[in-house]
């Protein structure tokens, strides 16, 4: 569904399916609006994720004040990555984009028995609201 670029919305971005299915449990959370949250579709890595933002989405923030993005990557033990991407956030930007993703790789939270990805995301959504 896409979002309405009239009021307050957010893009996800995320690095792959398993990050994307985790998004999409997200947003299955009933307090949400899901008129003001998108899931786009993976980028296909982390690098490909800020080349994509760069690329697609910088111009659309800088045009619309109402455009949030969450960048979602894995961060697969290397939590430098994190300090490498906001490099690449304009300033102007930078309060609007937030990257968010797990320390190793999502499958480590699927192995830990945490549910499926999607039961994974309701359950931060859940977490955040309370």
């Amino acid at each position: 569904m896409s979002v309405n670029k009239f009021q307050r919305h957010v893009f996800v971005l995320p690095e792959d399916d398993a990050n994307r299915q985790i998004a999409n449990g997200f947003i299955l959370d009933p307090s949400l609006l899901n008129r003001q949250i998108q899931v786009l579709r993976a980028a296909g890595g982390w690098l490909r994720v800020v080349e994509r933002f760069k690329s697609q989405y910088i111009d659309r923030m800088d045009r619309n004040s109402l455009t949030s993005m969450v960048l979602l990557i894995d961060f697969d033990g290397h939590p430098e990555r994190l300090t490498k991407a906001q490099a690449e956030i304009p300033e102007q930007l930078a309060e609007r984009v937030f990257i968010l993703g797990v320390l190793t790789r999502p499958e480590a939270l699927k192995q830990a028995g945490l549910g499926s990805y999607e039961e994974i995301g309701l359950a931060l959504a859940k977490d955040c609201r309370e």
